[in-house]
């Protein structure tokens, strides 16, 4: 077998049975059902309707929709790469969720020597898994899928012990995930596609170029995005008021990046046409910008706001930025994942670091120290004893301050980005190992180069249809046969 061959027939084989071997092994060993998909646990005092698979499950099946139908549409939009986006997100998204069960079962639901497997489970997998595919967005059309399984695997640990970190060790409030799944995910993959760097592809490829219907289907990946994130906001978030906030904060972020998206792109284009581009990722800015601070009282207004902010620098960093990242700092970002998500998170960071300063009880009363548990009072307080009065059963916190939990926030910050940044660049050097079936740079951006491909899979609109007359009279003879 050639070092350099892009033959999928050992190695794509190989790889897969080898991580099944191993996850099968893996779940046999540690994995077993929760309290509530445990038959041996339910008798006549259960009471079925407080089950937690019809609290969970809701959220589940939308996010469900987000990974496969949403990601997948969306990263559809390459005329000659359609099977590329679509398939190998499919592929990944199955792995990666498979993965981050047995990855963050360990981090957050092992106990009594097993890992306890609930919808819950599921949910938190799929934010792993969402991590994965946001990466991949960054090299796009410029791996094999032996490649893009091998970084799905590399990086669901990484992802983990960053999670772990931020969450055990810096606590901080990211109901959203703008820092720990966002800016993790885009920095992790401008690390692989730094190292990833192809010099010929630094003025385009001839291949990189879309379709009246490769840009539809794109724009339905993105429609379905748009409709299910107040889920993906707010699945974490505290039960009740809290993730009510998110639900309205999200939606009123996202339609303001929209609109936002559309007067921008008017603006900025030379012949003052709207760019499809465009419509398909910046007005998805606004659920991003509002996730750092989306529980948070942080009025309708601001909500607002932060989606026109969000709008804007992914905009304008898909005009400016982007080419200055690939012609002077080698950094080849193919679906511009630094603008969607990087530049958004960081705006949401700091919006939610400015939420944090300015919350009072004056304006949460005592839930402030439920939406903000970090800072309610330590155990043995007398504050907390008065506190519980007014809400039982509230926990007792760190006792920290407004000004302490910013602080943790940007320690978090920093913490995410550095070990996703270094994480993401010693996986590109995995990566560029031989064996791997990385594409030529000519069979960049094409799905002939691993797939089985119609022979009208590169006919442009109005181009000559190729061996179309051939299909036709294949069709016609097998009519006949019928009859």
């Amino acid at each position: 077998m050639k070092k350099n061959s892009t033959s999928l027939r050992v190695r794509l084989p190989a790889l897969v049975f080898a991580l099944e071997v191993m996850i099968v092994a893996l779940y046999t060993v540690f994995v077993t059902y929760d309290d509530h998909s445990n038959a041996l646990l339910q008798n006549n005092m259960t009471k079925p309707m407080e089950n937690a698979v019809y609290r969970d499950y809701p959220f589940f099946a939308d996010i469900q929709v987000m990974i496969f139908i949403g990601f997948g549409c969306l990263l559809a939009f390459f005329r000659r790469y359609g099977f590329g986006g679509m398939v190998f997100n499919f592929l990944m998204a199955s792995f990666a969720i498979q993965w981050a069960i047995l990855v963050q079962g360990f981090i957050h639901f092992y106990y009594d020597g097993k890992i306890h497997l609930g919808v819950i489970n599921l949910i938190n997998a799929e934010f792993a898994c969402a991590v994965v595919l946001i990466s991949f967005g960054a090299v796009l059309g410029k791996t094999s899928p032996v490649q893009l399984l091998v970084m799905a695997f590399l990086e669901i640990p990484v992802f983990g012990l960053t999670e772990w970190l931020v969450v055990q060790y810096l606590k901080i409030n990211d109901a959203g995930g703008s820092i720990l799944i966002h800016l993790f995910a885009c920095y992790f993959g401008l690390g692989v596609t730094f190292i990833l760097y192809r010099p010929h592809l630094s003025d385009g490829h001839s291949k990189e170029c879309t379709s009246y219907q490769s840009d539809i289907l794109s724009v339905l990946g993105t429609l379905f995005l748009w409709v299910f994130w107040p889920s993906f906001n707010c699945a974490l978030a505290l039960r009740g008021d809290d993730q009510h906030r998110a639900i309205l904060h999200t939606f009123i972020g996202l339609s303001a990046s929209t609109i936002t998206a559309f007067a921008l792109s008017a603006m900025l284009s030379k012949n003052g046409k709207l760019s499809m581009a465009d419509v398909q990722n910046v007005t998805l800015a606004g659920g991003v910008t509002v996730g750092a601070s989306v529980d948070m009282m942080i009025t309708p207004g601001v909500a607002y706001v932060l989606g026109m902010l969000g709008c804007t620098a992914c905009m304008l960093g898909y005009k400016y930025l982007s080419p200055f990242l690939a012609q002077r700092l080698r950094v080849q970002d193919q679906c511009g994942i630094h603008n969607l998500h990087g530049l958004t998170g960081l705006i949401a960071t700091i919006a939610g670091i400015c939420a944090i300063l300015w919350a009072s009880e004056e304006t949460y009363g005592p839930s402030m120290y439920q939406t903000f548990s970090y800072r309610a009072p330590k155990k043995g307080d007398p504050r907390l004893a008065e506190l519980q009065e007014l809400i039982p059963g509230l926990e007792a916190g760190l006792g920290r301050t407004a000004q302490e939990q910013a602080l943790y926030q940007l320690a978090a910050l920093g913490t995410t980005v550095a070990i996703a940044a270094v994480g993401g660049m010693l996986t590109g050097l995995l990566l560029k190992l031989p064996y791997l079936a990385s594409p030529t740079d000519e069979y960049c951006f094409d799905d002939e180069l691993f797939f089985n491909v119609p022979v009208d899979y590169d006919q442009g609109p109005g181009a000559p249809n190729k061996g179309c007359t051939e299909t036709q009279d294949k069709q016609l003879l097998a009519n006949e046969r019928c009859t």
